[in-house]
């Protein structure tokens, strides 16, 4: 799914007026009524009072609607009209004709000078104030508006497409409404995939309104959201014939003494992603721990007790995973740098591999082209630099994904893939579950299984980040997200599979 800049979906809008063709009226009617039946069924109780604050542009027009059509539905809905500017948007001016007579809906008008307005206690409040279009800061007393509809600590805020003060597309420096729910239509905004909107957004959700899917196809954008559709779309299914062999041999350089867990968890993560064979080179100290925790893997020891130190002969696998609890021994990150300089096949470097890398920049230069690497947020600073907000550090992974020809997924709530060509992709599954010991090992372990079957870097890498929190889900469903261990997402992963396999069918 691309995700466009507020630009393109107005132009979109504009597409879908004009090719299907649909009124505009009649486009903002159909997104009022996805808005409203998705109220309706999150909020059911039409006894609680409901407080529509509407600017006078196009998202005030939705607020109109949405006032109408919850009055239809038997709610008690109140009006607040923004009166920002001195001109009006010609839907809004239709809506607001299109609200039922005789005063069955109480209308406010709030001015520059106008009292703020008080919200009964236990109320929802809908922003429906400024939407995606604002390019420029919320000043005066609408700031102050803002800020006191967010000091409301009993009520419940529910913004409709994007939170008054937020901007779509760049870094918000000004008040925001700090939702609770946040209604937008058709694709997410990509300011909502960053942590520092969180408070703005709350729990976010999106629908089609229908937009044109000629427009959605041509639409050039450099920012994806993965869904199920598209991912399944990347599965590969298996043939009558295959064997093992089909499905590679993959090379796990994992553990030390201390963090022999690690290897165990990337090991069978590795083996449970469907590839053929799995051999774990480690520390002479994990021998018995991988034999008895892994025995459908083969293991190869190095000379050393309690740490690697060198590699095996690479022309077997078809795949190699780097990292995850091996430490930053002298010796291994010789070691390490040695495989840089051997390896003729990307390579998938997480944890303690990335963090020798950032020990000696310069091994960044000689990566084989389509590696994979894997940070979080602190091991990505220390391999690239610090940035002062995460629309900066999108760029400047961006800009290393594309000056040193790897793909880098930068691990969080919305994980980023970006490519050698500038692109980002954002991940949709997942929950907070999944932030416990381990659960990086396993992805390592699902990476490096995919790419050894014979998956391309970008299809192995987003395959295994979708699976890996997809598989988070299951095990959350089943255990909670406080009591999840990274084991659980491995025993959840099947699961995962067969419904990529199903071609994403929810049920």
């Amino acid at each position: 799914m691309k995700i466009l800049t507020a630009a393109q979906i107005r132009e979109a809008d504009a597409y879908t007026i004009a090719h299907e063709p649909i009124a505009s009226i009649d486009l903002m009617e159909r997104a009022s009524q996805t808005f409203t039946e998705w109220f309706v069924h999150h909020f059911p109780d039409t006894d609680i009072p409901v407080s529509i604050l509407c600017g006078p542009g196009n998202n005030g027009g939705d607020g109109l609607a949405v006032a109408r059509l919850l009055h239809q539905q038997f709610y008690q809905v109140e009006i607040y009209i923004c009166k920002i500017g001195n001109s009006v948007s010609e839907d809004f001016s239709v809506n607001l004709k299109r609200l039922p007579g005789f005063d069955a809906l109480p209308v406010y008008d709030l001015e520059a000078e106008s009292p703020l307005p008080d919200f009964p206690a236990q109320s929802i409040v809908i922003d429906a104030i400024f939407g995606s279009g604002l390019n420029r800061p919320v000043e005066g007393y609408w700031a102050t508006l803002l800020a006191h509809i967010n000091d409301q600590q009993a009520i419940t805020t529910v913004a409709i497409d994007i939170p008054s003060g937020l901007f779509a597309d760049k870094t918000t420096r000004s008040v925001c409404i700090e939702a609770n729910h946040t209604f937008t239509f058709e694709m997410p905004k990509l300011a909502f995939l960053f942590p520092e909107n969180n408070n703005y957004t709350g729990r976010w959700w999106m629908k089609s309104i229908g937009l044109h899917p000629d427009f959605l196809t041509k639409v050039q954008s450099s920012s994806h959201y993965l869904d199920g559709p598209m991912v399944a779309g990347l599965w590969k299914q298996r043939q009558k014939y295959d064997h093992k062999g089909t499905f590679g041999h993959a090379l796990l350089m994992v553990g030390s003494h201390g963090k022999m867990g690690a290897a165990v968890l990337a090991t069978n993560a590795c083996l449970r992603s469907g590839v053929g064979l799995v051999t774990a080179y480690i520390a002479r100290s994990g021998y018995e721990i991988l034999q008895i925790s892994c025995p459908e893997a083969m293991v190869v020891l190095d000379t050393h007790e309690s740490f690697v130190t060198d590699f095996p002969e690479l022309s077997p696998y078809r795949a190699i995973g780097v990292g995850s609890g091996i430490g930053q021994n002298a010796a291994t990150a010789e070691a390490i740098e040695k495989l840089l300089k051997s390896a003729s096949i990307p390579l998938v470097l997480d944890a303690d591999a990335l963090n020798i890398l950032s020990q000696k920049i310069s091994l960044l230069d000689l990566l084989p082209k389509h590696s994979i690497l894997t940070p979080h947020p602190k091991e990505f600073e220390r391999l690239f630099g610090k940035t002062r907000n995460n629309f900066e550090r999108n760029e400047l992974q961006r800009r290393m994904s594309k000056e040193k020809q790897i793909y880098i997924l930068l691990k969080g709530a919305h994980s980023c893939i970006t490519t050698p060509e500038g692109e980002a992709y954002f991940n949709s599954t997942g929950n907070p579950g999944m932030a416990t010991a381990g659960s990086g090992d396993v992805l390592t372990g699902i990476i490096t299984g995919l790419f050894s079957q014979g998956y391309p870097s970008f299809e192995a890498l987003t395959l295994g980040v979708f699976l890996h929190g997809l598989a988070g889900d299951l095990a959350a469903e089943t255990h909670g997200q406080h009591s999840m261990i990274a084991g659980d997402i491995i025993a959840h992963l099947g699961k995962a599979i067969q419904r990529l396999q199903k071609g994403w069918k929810i049920n």
